[in-house]
Protein backbone atom coordinates (compact mmCIF):
# COMPACT_ATOMS: atom_id res chain seq x y z
CA UNK A 1 0.00 0.00 0.00
CA UNK A 2 1.55 3.46 -0.74
CA UNK A 3 1.74 6.32 1.74
CA UNK A 4 0.22 9.35 1.93
CA UNK A 5 0.91 12.15 4.02
CA UNK A 6 -0.72 15.54 4.85
CA UNK A 7 2.61 16.89 2.80
CA UNK A 8 2.13 15.07 -0.09
CA UNK A 9 -1.43 16.31 -0.46
CA UNK A 10 0.21 19.82 -0.21
CA UNK A 11 2.52 19.06 -2.85
CA UNK A 12 -0.08 17.51 -5.15
CA UNK A 13 -3.00 20.77 -4.60
CA UNK A 14 -0.29 23.24 -4.85
CA UNK A 15 1.29 21.42 -7.93
CA UNK A 16 4.48 21.49 -6.85
CA UNK A 17 7.29 19.00 -8.36
CA UNK A 18 8.61 17.11 -5.60
CA UNK A 19 8.44 13.67 -4.09
CA UNK A 20 8.07 12.64 -0.28
CA UNK A 21 10.59 9.14 0.59
CA UNK A 22 9.84 6.94 2.81
CA UNK A 23 12.01 5.09 5.12
CA UNK A 24 11.53 1.82 7.31
CA UNK A 25 13.36 3.62 10.11
CA UNK A 26 13.88 7.10 11.44
CA UNK A 27 16.59 9.47 9.74
CA UNK A 28 17.93 10.77 13.03
CA UNK A 29 20.69 12.86 11.09
CA UNK A 30 21.96 14.88 8.46
CA UNK A 31 24.55 12.39 7.75
CA UNK A 32 22.40 9.38 8.28
CA UNK A 33 19.89 11.06 5.22
CA UNK A 34 22.93 11.43 2.86
CA UNK A 35 24.26 8.18 3.62
CA UNK A 36 20.69 6.52 2.86
CA UNK A 37 20.16 9.17 0.03
CA UNK A 38 23.78 8.85 -1.00
CA UNK A 39 24.19 12.52 -1.66
CA UNK A 40 26.46 15.17 0.55
CA UNK A 41 25.24 16.81 3.65
CA UNK A 42 25.20 20.09 1.78
CA UNK A 43 22.06 18.45 -0.14
CA UNK A 44 20.30 18.02 3.10
CA UNK A 45 18.78 20.69 4.41
CA UNK A 46 17.49 21.92 7.74
CA UNK A 47 14.20 23.60 8.27
CA UNK A 48 14.70 25.14 12.08
CA UNK A 49 12.01 27.20 14.04
CA UNK A 50 13.27 30.50 15.91
CA UNK A 51 11.11 32.86 17.91
CA UNK A 52 12.14 36.45 17.34
CA UNK A 53 12.14 38.95 19.97
CA UNK A 54 8.69 39.85 19.42
CA UNK A 55 6.96 36.65 19.43
CA UNK A 56 7.08 36.08 15.64
CA UNK A 57 7.98 32.77 14.23
CA UNK A 58 10.35 32.52 11.48
CA UNK A 59 11.56 29.37 9.95
CA UNK A 60 15.44 29.28 8.52
CA UNK A 61 16.31 26.98 5.72
CA UNK A 62 20.05 26.32 5.25
CA UNK A 63 22.50 23.33 3.84
CA UNK A 64 23.00 20.25 6.35
CA UNK A 65 26.50 20.86 6.28
CA UNK A 66 25.78 24.33 8.18
CA UNK A 67 24.18 25.26 11.09
CA UNK A 68 21.56 28.52 11.57
CA UNK A 69 23.76 31.60 12.94
CA UNK A 70 21.30 33.32 15.29
CA UNK A 71 23.05 36.94 15.08
CA UNK A 72 23.05 36.44 11.37
CA UNK A 73 19.43 35.64 11.19
CA UNK A 74 18.02 38.62 13.62
CA UNK A 75 20.08 40.83 11.13
CA UNK A 76 18.28 39.31 8.00
CA UNK A 77 15.01 39.58 9.82
CA UNK A 78 15.87 43.41 11.06
CA UNK A 79 15.34 42.18 15.10
CA UNK A 80 17.38 42.47 17.82
CA UNK A 81 17.78 39.16 18.80
CA UNK A 82 15.99 35.23 17.74
CA UNK A 83 15.84 31.97 19.88
CA UNK A 84 15.53 28.82 18.58
CA UNK A 85 11.73 27.30 19.41
CA UNK A 86 10.60 24.50 21.74
CA UNK A 87 9.28 21.67 20.26
CA UNK A 88 5.89 22.52 21.50
CA UNK A 89 5.70 25.93 19.48
CA UNK A 90 7.42 23.71 16.81
CA UNK A 91 4.26 21.70 16.43
CA UNK A 92 1.74 24.80 17.26
CA UNK A 93 3.63 27.04 14.55
CA UNK A 94 4.07 24.35 11.84
CA UNK A 95 2.04 21.23 12.10
CA UNK A 96 5.03 18.98 12.30
CA UNK A 97 7.58 17.46 14.90
CA UNK A 98 10.71 19.08 15.55
CA UNK A 99 13.34 17.15 13.55
CA UNK A 100 10.57 16.48 10.43
CA UNK A 101 9.64 19.69 9.35
CA UNK A 102 9.68 20.35 5.71
CA UNK A 103 10.72 23.44 4.32
CA UNK A 104 7.20 23.71 3.42
CA UNK A 105 3.31 23.66 3.81
CA UNK A 106 2.76 24.77 6.87
CA UNK A 107 -0.74 24.70 8.93
CA UNK A 108 -0.11 28.74 9.27
CA UNK A 109 1.60 31.44 7.17
CA UNK A 110 5.22 31.61 8.35
CA UNK A 111 8.17 34.11 7.16
CA UNK A 112 10.79 32.07 6.08
CA UNK A 113 14.24 32.81 5.62
CA UNK A 114 16.37 30.59 3.00
CA UNK A 115 20.31 31.11 3.24
CA UNK A 116 21.70 31.91 -0.12
CA UNK A 117 24.17 28.46 -0.28
CA UNK A 118 20.64 26.28 -0.63
CA UNK A 119 19.59 28.32 -3.78
CA UNK A 120 22.78 27.29 -5.47
CA UNK A 121 21.91 23.48 -5.38
CA UNK A 122 19.58 22.11 -7.87
CA UNK A 123 17.56 19.55 -6.04
CA UNK A 124 17.35 19.13 -1.93
CA UNK A 125 16.39 17.07 0.65
CA UNK A 126 14.69 18.05 3.67
CA UNK A 127 12.38 17.31 6.29
CA UNK A 128 8.87 14.88 5.00
CA UNK A 129 6.55 15.61 7.82
CA UNK A 130 7.47 12.54 9.73
CA UNK A 131 10.87 11.24 11.16
CA UNK A 132 10.98 8.62 9.09
CA UNK A 133 10.57 10.83 5.42
CA UNK A 134 12.11 13.47 3.35
CA UNK A 135 11.10 15.71 0.96
CA UNK A 136 13.24 15.54 -2.01
CA UNK A 137 12.69 19.42 -3.67
CA UNK A 138 14.11 21.88 -6.07
CA UNK A 139 15.18 25.13 -3.21
CA UNK A 140 13.63 27.38 -6.31
CA UNK A 141 9.76 25.54 -5.75
CA UNK A 142 10.45 26.17 -1.54
CA UNK A 143 11.30 29.82 -2.35
CA UNK A 144 8.09 30.41 -4.79
CA UNK A 145 6.09 28.37 -2.34
CA UNK A 146 7.08 30.03 1.05
CA UNK A 147 7.45 33.89 -0.70
CA UNK A 148 10.33 33.15 1.32
CA UNK A 149 13.25 35.71 1.82
CA UNK A 150 16.70 35.09 0.85
CA UNK A 151 19.74 36.00 2.95
CA UNK A 152 22.89 35.33 4.75
CA UNK A 153 22.08 32.58 7.39
CA UNK A 154 24.57 30.13 7.80
CA UNK A 155 27.50 29.72 9.67
CA UNK A 156 30.33 26.70 9.77
CA UNK A 157 29.24 23.83 12.38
Amino acid sequence: MERSSPLQEYLKRMGIDARVIFFDEHVKTVAAAAKRLGVGPERIIKSVLFIDDSGTPVLAIVRGDRRVSEYRLAKVLGVKSVRIATPVETKIHTGYEAGAVPPIGFERDLRVVIDSEVLKLDKVYGGGGSVNALVEISPADILRATGGVVGVVAAPL
